[in-house]
């Protein structure tokens, strides 16, 4: 391992869908990101989980998480890795129930206690407690949704798509895609559960379909991702109350675009001076500039991801790299970053991973 290389874990739809094209033959594959040239190698992969459709690394870069989505909505998991911090490599240590059907996120608590999961499906939250050598506890807290949407397909009910903690560590935010909400909670430690918070929850506009969400480096905002109408929302963000009020939203497709489409993932330049938004139809990634004092967004350009349906994607430790997993076209692409502008610039594609769908990185040398 070179002091220049980062690890990339690889989450796949291993067990076909069926409006997918393919299916993975491997479960979760890793590469290599060299920092300098910004180019992938095969590392290894493992091949024990069904759909590790999204990723989490606890934040001492120990331990990987993944969610087990389970086509057949029955005991669904989440699964807990070791990382050998020498060569990056998986091992197995053991998994609990995610109380809830087809989770799709997974993350970690600041203080490494807990993993949170978002279980789309039956449209709930749980909380599991982690023990001092990596491994998952079952379930200390669940809460379970009610409600629908304006949209009968996508909105028949509540869909918990995301989870994550804020900077302070004290509040959890879950965007729901099925009510239009982001609930909001406050977590309990000591007592090890998820306390709704005084203002329970932020409506977004009907139909809105509200995916993930992103606190921006200075914490001071937040922007959500809007799946089911193609934008992105501002919000300022008071950590005193865990509370949101909405600035703007703007559309992440062009203005003359006329087919379908849905959105995705949303990340943040670590320079905090630019949003990246990924649309799956339009195969892009929507490029717009954050004004550090207001919060505002201002569109910049749109980036094809040269390849079918860009489900996820994520940025390097270093803020040089953007990596996009395209799941229908079983590609991941790479690019270099320009931090005055915002633009990218293709690096290459590697297309030997089918139905790629989350993403994750670390630096070896910084554990």
């Amino acid at each position: 391992m070179t002091q220049n290389q980062i690890m990339l874990y690889v989450g796949t739809y291993k067990q076909q869908y069926p409006s997918l094209p393919n299916a993975a033959l491997t479960s979760i594959y890793t590469y290599t990101l060299d920092q300098v040239s910004g180019h992938l190698a095969y590392h290894s992969e493992i091949n024990d989980i069904d759909n590790p459709s999204f990723l989490a690394i606890d934040p001492k870069r120990r331990i990987l998480y993944a969610v087990n989505e389970n086509l057949a909505q029955e005991r669904c998991f989440v699964h807990a890795y070791m990382i050998d911090p020498w060569t990056g490599k998986l091992s197995y240590l053991n998994k609990q129930l995610s109380l809830g059907s087809l989770p799709c996120y997974v993350t970690v608590d600041q203080t490494n206690q807990f993993v949170i999961v978002a279980n789309y499906g039956s449209g709930s939250v749980s909380l599991l407690p982690i023990g001092e050598n990596g491994r998952l506890h079952p379930a200390s807290d669940s809460h379970q949704y009610t409600g629908s949407g304006v949209n009968p397909k996508r909105q028949e009910g509540p869909h918990a798509h995301c989870a994550i903690m804020d900077p302070t560590n004290q509040y959890l935010f879950v965007t729901d895609l099925g009510t239009d909400k982001i609930m909001s909670y406050r977590l309990n430690a000591e007592e090890k559960r998820l306390v709704p918070n005084g203002t329970p929850f932020l409506n977004l506009p009907p139909g809105s379909g509200p995916r993930h969400i992103k606190f921006h480096p200075n914490g001071r905002f937040a922007y959500v991702i809007n799946e089911l109408n193609s934008t992105i929302t501002a919000l300022t963000y008071d950590d005193a109350h865990g509370t949101f009020n909405i600035i703007h939203t703007v559309s992440t497709l062009p203005v003359d675009f006329q087919g379908e489409s849905r959105c995705a993932e949303i990340c943040i330049a670590p320079s905090g001076k630019f949003l990246y938004g990924s649309n799956r139809g339009h195969d892009s990634l929507a490029i717009f500039a954050i004004d550090e004092d207001s919060g505002r967004l201002q569109g910049v350009a749109f980036q094809t991801t040269n390849g079918k349906t860009p489900r996820n994607f994520a940025i390097d430790p270093s803020g040089t790299f953007l990596l996009v997993a395209n799941q229908d076209s079983g590609s991941i692409v790479s690019f270099r970053i320009n931090h005055t502008t915002g633009h990218l610039r293709f690096i290459e594609k590697i297309t030997e991973i089918p139905s790629p769908v989350s993403l994750k990185m670390i630096n070896l040398n910084r554990i």
